[in-house]
C-alpha cells in the first residue's frame, strides 16, 4: 500500500502490507500468528489498526497493517495509492516533498510523516471527487 506500490515513486526499502480484517478485536488471535512469521507486534495507532515491523524496530524492511475493511483508513490507503498510480503529477509532486522532507527530517519519522498531512489530504479529497 505505501510507496512501493505504485511503480516509478521513490521509496524507502520498506513494504508496507495493508491486510483487511473484519475488526480490530476479531483480529487479536492474529497477533500471535504473526509474530511466528517474525513481525513484532507495536501498539501504533491502536484504534486504528494492528501495526507491526519486520524484522525489529530499528531496522524495518516491513510494516504490516492489520485494518478494518470498513473504516476510512482502510479505504484512504487504497484511495491515495490508486490516485498516485492514476495521476503522473500528483505522484511527482509527492515524490519532490518526500525527498525535502527527508532531508529536513532524516532523524524523526514522526515527524517527517507528519509534514506529509496535508499533501495526502489533499490527494484524498481529490480522489472521493473523481469517485
Amino acid at each position: 500500500m505505501g510507496s512501493t506500490s505504485v511503480p516509478g515513486l521513490d521509496a524507502k526499502p520498506v513494504i508496507d502490507i495493508l491486510a483487511g480484517i473484519s475488526d480490530l478485536e476479531a483480529a487479536r488471535p492474529c497477533i500471535g500468528l504473526v509474530a511466528s512469521l517474525g513481525y513484532l507486534y507495536a501498539p501504533y495507532r491502536a484504534a486504528e489498526m494492528h501495526w507491526f515491523c519486520k524484522p525489529h524496530p530499528s531496522r524495518r524492511t516491513h510494516h504490516l497493517h492489520l485494518v478494518p475493511v470498513t473504516s476510512a483508513r482502510f479505504r484512504d490507503e487504497l484511495w491515495f495509492r490508486d490516485y498516485l498510480r492514476c495521476h503522473r503529477q500528483a505522484r511527482a509532486e509527492y515524490a519532490c516533498l518526500k525527498h525535502s522532507l527527508v532531508e529536513r527530517f532524516r532523524w524523526d519519522r514522526d515527524a517527517y510523516t507528519q509534514s506529509k498531512t496535508t499533501f495526502v489530504q489533499d490527494v484524498l479529497r481529490r480522489a472521493a471527487a473523481t469517485g
